[in-house]
């Protein structure tokens, strides 16, 4: 069996030493990092099966490591455990709140730490052995209502009823708002596998978006009162579908804060690699996407989108036929200054 490999974030030498020393003694294999920019870089380049990270460093510090980890696609999903001295309340719920998955206080009993490790890469082992959510999730697609959809195709309009939540068996589809001045502005990119539209059963409310179709799609209806007998019933699912809600919240304050702080070339950069992991499937990654949708995306006009593509193009990044874009050098979009 292969090692699990950990990388270990932490600026203090002999700590970071001693604690690879007793990881590699119970048969992990370890990489270090003594600062926060070095260790998210290295979580991007190696894909760890789990990261532990100090929280007050030079350069970077371990919420900056965690943020950049938990918006890249490659590695949201690594386990995140925070080590720290400090100890108050407030540092804890501010390290959960942004995804970590456990928090260990400095000094700490070599037993507590390599149980946390252990107890993490176990729930990641059950996750990754069930195939896909249909097959853990059989019960609430008991009564489903299979449809077919084309692209551009709408699955419901904003203000429409809602009867369903629905479960994206195939196909990407984007869901919509339009603000007061009817300028449509994309909130959310949906994928294989990806529920969506649930939120209007949670509140008892009408859609208050509306979901379109950018390619072929199969989707299932799930009726409602099959949704909320899974929420009542089924603690397993509840949990998981607890934790898809949050990550959603996070990812909708990210882009908020990107709507408010990030200039228009830095938006449109960010909205090509959300694409980019939508369609992950291809390598190098292809996106076929209108104009009017990515400008939706990153909240500026057609014409400007237009002109940063063209400005990507010609430094490289991409390459532009019609409406498909192949993104060549995903990380240095991501990472250039702009």
């Amino acid at each position: 069996m292969t090692a699990k490999k950990i990388l270990i974030i932490e600026d203090n030498q002999d700590i970071r030493e001693n604690i690879s020393e007793i990881l590699e003694l119970d048969g992990y294999e370890t990489l270090q990092a003594s600062n926060g920019k070095e260790g998210a870089r290295m979580a991007i380049d190696s894909l760890p099966d789990l990261v532990l990270c100090d929280i007050m460093m030079p350069e970077l510090d371990g919420y900056g490591v965690l943020h950049i980890l938990s918006k890249n696609e490659s590695t949201v999903n690594i386990p995140f455990i925070f080590l720290t001295a400090k100890a108050e309340k407030s540092d804890l719920r501010k390290g959960m709140n942004l995804g970590a998955d456990d928090y260990i206080t400095k000094p700490f009993d070599e037993t507590d730490l390599l149980n946390a490790i252990n107890n993490r890469l176990n729930k990641v082992q059950r996750r990754n052995s069930i195939a896909t959510p249909a097959e853990l999730h059989k019960d609430i697609f008991k009564n489903k209502v299979v449809k077919h959809f084309a692209a551009k195709d709408i699955v419901y309009r904003e203000d429409d009823s809602a009867l369903y939540a629905y479960y994206l068996k195939s196909g990407k589809v984007k869901i919509t708002k339009m603000n007061r001045d009817g300028k449509e502005i994309v909130v959310d990119l949906c994928s294989d596998e990806d529920y969506f539209g649930y939120w209007p059963l949670l509140n008892n409310s009408d859609h208050s978006n509306t979901a379109e179709c950018l390619e072929d799609c199969e989707i299932w209806f799930i009726p409602a009162e099959n949704f909320s007998e899974m929420l009542a019933t089924d603690s397993e699912w509840t949990s998981i579908f607890i934790k898809l809600l949050a990550s959603n919240l996070l990812i909708k304050e990210h882009k908020i804060l990107d709507l408010a702080y990030e200039s228009v070339r830095k938006r449109i950069a960010k909205s090509l690699l959300e694409l980019r992991a939508t369609y992950k499937e291809n390598d190098p990654v292809k996106i076929k996407v209108s104009r009017e949708t990515l400008a939706s995306m990153a909240g500026t006009s057609v014409e400007t989108a237009i002109r940063m593509l063209s400005e990507f193009k010609s430094d490289g990044l991409i390459d532009v036929h019609g409406s498909e874009i192949k993104i060549l050098d995903h990380k240095k979009l991501g990472s250039m200054p702009y």
